[in-house]
């Protein structure tokens, strides 16, 4: 993307003073000056938008779809720049970049073909049969915040901003100051489609004080990012007593079964462990496989591994790409550093590849670790995998349920056996025979977490549903009145009875 454009997309930001670099990751090159903006600045976008949505409730539920529909239209056109733009902002491989665009075009189509059906006005059952009869509505429910992070811009955009737009409400929202060219295009592609600007404002700044400011002005503020900030979110929330949903963080486990084949249980793994370099909250990050098998799986898996292309390109040709930064390449270092010096094994990886580029680091295969290593319970959020072996499948159930976390899981070999082990895992989320993509890729199915993966559902209807408020709508009809004095139940009471009876 040039200058020009790059600076067009910024110019639609509020100005600001203060400004910090953005980097692409790949090499560490400074992409443009992005500006930080105050709480005040976040406060007086919420009255923009709050003002422009009374005017967007009012809008037929039908055409707000349509707007969403020409918006993915113009994100078909335009794949070739989101796949550009997500790849110069997270330097994930364009594979990844594609899974995440992918994903971000069927939402857009998704939302715009289930909006209507939704959101209609349903009929209920009625408390008293031919005297009333009832019906729910959905109202929305003013202004959204929406707080995205730097490693899915583009999908989790799409799949909390979209609905919340389409239910009727404005949204403001943070994107993180990595991947905010990403969101602004994203944005700017909807405005083009027909969605009033003043509806959709981008902000950026500080974690804590945008964050904060986010959350205080909102109506409701969805959240995707880590278990502790997501706690800080959802107090706040609730000292102003507005809802709230939380995609967290994760520590998912993977359980070979007897019945799998070894070569492909090792390809599944690395393809669960290492999509976008292992920074995707469903990402596998723990293998268990039956002890007798576990050296051959291992030997399979960092065959595997090892075989990997890691770097930077603009098309298909490497597998894995790089961390998203500094802090990232530390976090993950200082994990696998952490449990070799307590005593775990590197099969494969374990290093920083400097030829590459600054923060490339090489997908790693460890083994043996120890309970007191920070890895065995906390999310690494890197191209890092443990493989433990299990003496019967009681134990791996076990083994995977031992986390704080419930995002995702799986279970690889023979379908019927993985279903019922399915049904024992504590997850948000479980794959069969696949790592997170048969679930995540599905627009339909609820998508969140259990424990500390956080609260509330994404994706479904109830991904449109969060964003509004349930209103019944009770009306008493019919040529007998309900009855409002005691006489007049006395007279009733035998054809209320009546009616108790033939309920069904």
């Amino acid at each position: 993307m040039s200058e020009t454009s790059i600076a067009s997309l910024v110019a639609h930001l509020p100005a600001s003073s203060q400004t910090v670099p953005a980097l692409n990751p790949a090499n560490g090159k400074k992409i443009f000056d992005l500006p930080q903006l105050s709480a005040k600045q976040v406060a007086e976008a919420f009255d923009t938008a709050r003002a422009a949505q009374h005017e967007w409730a009012q809008t037929p539920v039908a055409e707000r779809a349509k707007l969403l529909n020409q918006l993915h239209k113009l994100m078909v056109a335009d794949e070739e720049k989101l796949l550009d733009l997500l790849q110069l902002e997270t330097a994930k491989a364009r594979a990844h970049a594609f899974e995440e665009t992918v994903g971000a075009i069927a939402a857009a189509k998704y939302y715009s073909k289930i909006a209507v059906k939704a959101l209609s006005r349903k009929p209920t059952r009625a408390g008293i049969p031919m005297l009333t009869k009832t019906y729910v509505d959905h109202a929305p429910l003013g202004v959204v915040g929406v707080i995205t992070p730097w490693n899915y811009p583009l999908a989790l955009t799409m799949l909390d901003v979209l609905p919340a737009l389409v239910a009727g409400n404005a949204v403001v929202q943070k994107a993180d100051n990595q991947t905010a060219l990403t969101v602004l295009f994203a944005r700017h592609l909807a405005v083009e489609a027909g969605i009033p600007a003043e509806l959709w404002t981008v902000v950026v700044g500080d974690g804590e004080e945008v964050g904060n400011a986010i959350t205080d002005n909102a109506n409701y503020v969805a959240f995707t990012g880590s278990t502790a900030t997501g706690r800080k979110v959802a107090a706040r929330a609730a000292e102003r007593l507005i809802g709230c949903s939380l995609e967290l963080g994760g520590k998912n486990p993977m359980i070979v079964l007897e019945s799998a084949n070894i070569k492909r249980a090792a390809e599944l793994a690395i393809a669960g462990a290492f999509g976008s370099a292992g920074q995707l909250c469903v990402s596998i990050e723990r293998v268990y496989v039956p002890n007798r098998i576990k050296q051959e799986f291992l030997d399979e898996i960092a065959k595997r591994t090892n075989s990997l292309k890691v770097g930077r390109s603009s098309d298909f040709s490497m597998d894995i790409g790089s961390l998203g930064g500094y802090n990232q390449l530390q976090r993950v270092m200082g994990f696998v550093d952490d449990a070799v010096a307590t005593g775990a094994t590197v099969v494969a990886g374990g290093k920083q590849l400097n030829d590459l580029g600054p923060y490339f680091y090489a997908p790693t295969v460890v083994t043996n670790v120890n309970q007191n290593a920070r890895m065995y319970r906390q999310e690494v959020f890197g191209p890092v995998i443990d493989v433990e072996g299990y003496e019967d499948l009681d134990e791996a159930i076990a083994f995977a349920n031992d986390s704080d976390y419930g995002l995702n899981a799986s279970v690889v070999g023979n379908e019927r056996e993985a279903l019922r082990v399915a049904e024992k895992l504590n997850s948000g989320s479980v794959n069969i025979n696949e790592g997170y993509r048969a679930s995540f890729a599905s627009m339909e199915s609820p998508m969140g977490g259990t424990k500390a993966s956080g609260q509330g559902r994404r994706n479904g209807v109830g991904g449109v549903l969060r964003f509004t408020e349930a209103k019944s709508i009770g009306i008493a009809h019919g040529p007998i009145k309900i009855p409002s004095r005691s006489k007049q139940y006395e007279k009733m009471a035998p054809l209320m009875r009546l009616m108790i009876k033939l309920l069904k």
